[in-house]
């Protein structure tokens, strides 16, 4: 199901933002990449990571990508309803449901995308590789398997 971006007000968070030097026989050529995540606080999140040879330029071209990878995100009140692990390469992210008033107990690149999903109390673990861009990914690919009860009983033939 896709969403369209432009009928939400979505917040935009910059990740991280990295110089990257390819050296060559003329010397070396300076990019930025730049990983950007953009949500409503309502459920919806998207992320996006892209290149350029200017920051604002692509700070701009990661914000398009992430408004373009925008998925929805059944939450219960303000945690998720069953924990949950992300990978994506050397990077897990474990997360799991949390009672009222814990806040969100996480680094800095899950942070960013928990904050614009709009969840406010959960726990969560990065395990293996700490890379942000690999565990923004890990952290969205948990997002994106996480299923409300009902979900999960019209896909078994039950009732919830």
């Amino acid at each position: 199901m896709m969403i369209n971006a432009d009928d939400l007000e979505l917040t935009e968070k910059l990740v991280a933002v990295n110089r990257i030097a390819k050296t060559t026989s003329g010397g070396r050529n300076m990019r930025f990449s730049a990983l950007m995540v953009v949500g409503d606080g309502n459920g919806h999140v998207g992320y996006g990571h892209a290149k350029a040879k200017e920051v604002p330029e692509a700070i701009r071209k990661a914000t398009e990508m992430a408004k373009k990878s925008m998925i929805y995100v059944p939450r219960k009140g303000d945690t998720i309803h069953f924990p949950v692990l992300g990978v994506q390469d050397a990077s897990k992210v474990m997360l799991k449901p949390a009672s009222e008033g814990t806040g969100v107990i996480a680094c800095m690149a899950v942070r960013a995308l928990l904050d614009a999903v709009g969840i406010q109390n959960i726990l969560t673990k990065c395990l293996g590789s700490r890379n942000d861009l690999n565990v923004v990914r890990a952290t969205f690919n948990g997002l994106r398997s996480l299923e409300s009860p009902e979900q999960v009983a019209a896909r078994r033939g039950k009732t919830a």
